[in-house]
């Protein structure tokens, strides 16, 4: 076979390849193609007690809260559609409000500290997710006077997420991607301003978030590879 030819199929089969994994990265669609710029995420930090520090969280938009299910595991990939726009159902709210990755996703992603020493983060979520949000519930070393409040929330889907949030005498702050800490001076005490919006306490889970998702990253690495092949194949013997 002369040479042209030879490159011309070696051209060919790499097309294919390239078609192949173009492919992959239609049908598979990425949670990180979320809704950042929509309605704001919020936060409401409080004293709880002597000790206490009360963080309560609240979704920005409902298909928000959809694609941090999917991307914890808690709902399926299905979810989203090819175009990637999300469909939210209230059964969403009712899966991420009784699942564990969710209570582990909270106290990983928001955190307070004391003088620089944690303080310890128990979850409660409220019975209707969407509306009321949930709560991470800190019990500090010492009585709580100044507190700094971390919140990394959704950020790992898209940096340009952003929290609103408020605290007591009026206290603002933003969070987002590059500004995730802020300093909040805490009375002690109950909130009397505040409504309750947790009725469930619900347990972090224990699996390690980071290694499904490296099973998800070879998994479609290996369909991007069985898919060269099979077009590879099938020029060849069209050949």
């Amino acid at each position: 076979m002369s040479s042209p030819r030879r490159a011309l199929r070696r051209a060919r089969r790499c097309s294919w390849g390239v078609l192949a994994l173009a492919l992959i990265g239609v049908l598979v669609p990425d949670p990180a193609s979320a809704h950042p710029f929509g309605a704001p995420q919020q936060i409401e930090v409080a004293g709880q007690g002597d000790h206490g520090v009360r963080v309560r969280w609240l979704v920005g938009g409902t298909d928000d809260l959809t694609l941090l299910g999917i991307d914890l595991g808690v709902l399926p990939k299905d979810r989203v559609m090819l175009d990637g726009a999300v469909a939210y159902e209230d059964s969403d709210a009712e899966a991420m409000a009784k699942a564990p990755e969710f209570a582990r996703y909270l106290t990983e992603r928001i955190t307070a500290t004391q003088d620089g020493r944690s303080c310890a983060g128990a979850v409660s979520v409220a019975d209707d997710l969407a509306a009321d949000g949930a709560e991470v519930l800190f019990t500090c070393p010492g009585p709580v006077s100044t507190v700094t409040v971390t919140s990394r929330m959704l950020t790992d889907l898209h940096e340009a997420y952003r929290t609103l949030a408020r605290g007591p005498d009026g206290q603002k702050a933003v969070y987002d991607a590059k500004h995730e800490s802020a300093d909040w001076s805490i009375t002690a005490g109950p909130d009397p301003g505040s409504r309750a919006a947790s009725t469930r306490t619900v347990a972090a889970a224990s699996s390690d978030r980071s290694a499904r998702q490296l099973l998800v990253i070879g998994g479609v690495m290996l369909a991007a590879a069985a898919a060269g092949i099979f077009f590879y194949r099938r020029r060849r013997r069209a050949a």
